[in-house]
C-alpha cells in the first residue's frame, strides 16, 4: 500500500471528534465516556496479570471477569487493562461489564491454537466460514449478554494475525480462524475508542444482537492478499446499529452487512436492519467500502449511510448475492460519499456464487430493490458502475441522483455495465446506461433519504470516572 494513504489515515484520526474524549490520568484516576458507568473496578494485575508480552494472561482475564460477573445487580464491573503488553488467548465477557484499555495497553492475541476455545458453527451459516468444521472463539467473545462496553483511551488490541493468515493460505486449519471481537445474542453493546490491528479474520462481528454502538475505532490490516478476509466491521443479523467516526484500512470490506448463508440464513431468518453508518473513512484496494452480503439470506433492510470518505478502494458500495441466497436487500440509502481512486463507484452482482454446501435451493432468489444513492462525488475512477442483476429476478427501484464521477487517465471504455436492473437517474455524470434513464431537468429526481431518526441515534454517553488503583470491590 502506498505510504501516502497511511499518512492520510493518521491525519484523519482527529476528524469529527472520533477521539474527542480527554482522559486525565492525574493521581491514577480518569474519566471516560460510556453508555453506562460501573460501581466496581479492578485491574488485570489484581488477578495475576503480567504485561511483559510473553506471559499468558488468559487465566487472569478469565478470573477477573468471573469476579466482576458477581456485581451485575450491584452497579456492574469495570476491568482496567493497564499499561503493558498483555498476551492472551480467547476469553469471554459478562453482562453489566466494561473492559477498558489504558492508552499504553496492548492486548496481544496468542499465536498458540491451544489458547483459543473451539465453538460450533454459527446457526445461520451451517459450517465454519473457512472450513466445514467448527470455528475458533473470537479473542474477545460473549453470548447472551446485556450492557457490555469495550472501550479505552485508544488502547490497542493486536490479533497477531500473520500466523493465522499463513495457515489459512496453506490450508493448515480445520476450523475457521478467530475473529477479534464477537458478541452473540446480546443487547446494549458499545465498542469504542480503540485501535485494532491484524485480526486473524474479521475484526468486529456482532451477531444476533441489538442496540449496538461502534464508534471511534481505528482498524488496520495489510491489504489483501497478505491478510485475507480481514473485514473491519460486520454486523450480522443485528438490529439498531450505529457505526460512526471509524477509520479502516482493510484486507477486505471495511464494513460488511450480513445475515446468514443460503438455507441456514433463511431458516434463522434474522435480518440486519435499522443501521446508520456515518463519518467512515476507508482504504480497501481489493474490496468495498460498504458491502451488503454476500451472506444476506436472512435479509438486509433500512441501511442509512452518509458522510463517507473512500480512498484507493475497489468499490464504494457493493451488493453481493446469488440464486440460492433467498432473503432481500432493500431500503438502502447513501448520501454524501466522496471517493478518490476507485475501480468502481457502484457494484452490484447477482452472481456471487459461494455456497455453504450443496443443500441450498437454487430457486431461492433474492429480492434486491429500493436502492438510493445521492449527492456524491468520485475522482480518478476506472469504471463508474457494474450493475448485473439476476435473469428473471432483476434488481429494481434503483435511484441515483446528483453524482459526479471523474475518470482516471486510463478508464474502461464501457462506463456503465447494466443487465437485469431497473431504475432512474438524475444529474449523473458520466451519462448512465439505458436501463437507468436520466429524467432530465423537467422531471429531475432527488433520491430520498429518511427523515426520521433511529432509536440508537438518541442513545447518549455518560461521563464515567474510574482509577488504576488495586482491587476495591
Amino acid at each position: 500500500m502506498d505510504g501516502v494513504y497511511v499518512i492520510v489515515l493518521l491525519g484523519l484520526l482527529t476528524f469529527n471528534g472520533a477521539n474527542s474524549q480527554k482522559i486525565n490520568y492525574a493521581d491514577d484516576s480518569f474519566d471516560y465516556l460510556a453508555t453506562n458507568c460501573r460501581k466496581h473496578t479492578v485491574s488485570l494485575t489484581d488477578f495475576g496479570g503480567v504485561g511483559d508480552g510473553i506471559t499468558s494472561n488468559t487465566k487472569a482475564f478469565k478470573a477477573a471477569i468471573d469476579h466482576l460477573s458477581g456485581f451485575g445487580t450491584d452497579g456492574g464491573g469495570l476491568l482496567i487493562v493497564p499499561p503493558g503488553k498483555w498476551l492472551t488467548g480467547s476469553f469471554n465477557l459478562t453482562s453489566y461489564f466494561t473492559l477498558y484499555l489504558h492508552r499504553d495497553a496492548i492486548i496481544l492475541g496468542s499465536e498458540e491454537e491451544s489458547e483459543w476455545a473451539a465453538l460450533p458453527p454459527l446457526p445461520s451459516y451451517g459450517r465454519g466460514r473457512d472450513a466445514p468444521a467448527g470455528r475458533y472463539s473470537s479473542l474477545i467473545f460473549g453470548t447472551n449478554l446485556t450492557d457490555v462496553v469495550i472501550t479505552g483511551d485508544n488502547g490497542t488490541i493486536n490479533g497477531q494475525g500473520a500466523v493465522w493468515w499463513d495457515k489459512f493460505k496453506k490450508e493448515k486449519l480445520d476450523k475457521t480462524r478467530p475473529y477479534m471481537i464477537e458478541l452473540m445474542y446480546s443487547d446494549q453493546i458499545q465498542i469504542s475508542n480503540l485501535t485494532l490491528i491484524d485480526s486473524p479474520s474479521w475484526f468486529v462481528h456482532p451477531i444476533y444482537s441489538s442496540n449496538i454502538i461502534i464508534q471511534g475505532l481505528t482498524i488496520t490490516a495489510p491489504v489483501d492478499p497478505i491478510s485475507p478476509n480481514t473485514d473491519g466491521i460486520n454486523p450480522d443479523s443485528c438490529t439498531n446499529v450505529r457505526i460512526e467516526d471509524c477509520y479502516i484500512v482493510s484486507g477486505d470490506d471495511c464494513v460488511a452487512l450480513k445475515s446468514g448463508w443460503d438455507q441456514y440464513g433463511i431458516a434463522v431468518g434474522m435480518p440486519t436492519q435499522h443501521v446508520i453508518i456515518r463519518r467512515l473513512t476507508c482504504i480497501s484496494p481489493d474490496s468495498a467500502v460498504v458491502a451488503l452480503g454476500s451472506e444476506m439470506s436472512g435479509g438486509i433492510q433500512d441501511i442509512r449511510m452518509e458522510d463517507i470518505i473512500a480512498i484507493n478502494s475497489q468499490a464504494g458500495i457493493r451488493i453481493k448475492t446469488a440464486p440460492g441466497r433467498g432473503g432481500f436487500i432493500k431500503d438502502i440509502y447513501l448520501r454524501r460519499m466522496n471517493m478518490e481512486t476507485m475501480k468502481y463507484v457502484f457494484w452490484m452482482a447477482g452472481s456471487y456464487g459461494q455456497h455453504a454446501d450443496t443443500g441450498y435451493d437454487p430457486k431461492a432468489l433474492p429480492v434486491i430493490k429500493d436502492i438510493y444513492f445521492s449527492n456524491s462525488n468520485a475522482t480518478n475512477v476506472t469504471m463508474t458502475a457494474n450493475l448485473a442483476g439476476i435473469k428473471d429476478d432483476p434488481f429494481t427501484g434503483i435511484c441515483i441522483s446528483n453524482v459526479k464521477v471523474t475518470l482516471s487517465p486510463k478508464p474502461k471504455k464501457l462506463q456503465w455495465n447494466c443487465t437485469d436492473i431497473e431504475g432512474v437517474t438524475s444529474d449523473v455524470i458520466p451519462e448512465p446506461c439505458a436501463l437507468l434513464p436520466d429524467q432530465g431537468l423537467k422531471k429531475m429526481v432527488s433520491c430520498p433519504f429518511p427523515t426520521d431518526r433511529l432509536p440508537i441515534e438518541d442513545v447518549q454517553f455518560k461521563v464515567c470516572s474510574a482509577g488504576l488503583q488495586h482491587l476495591n470491590s
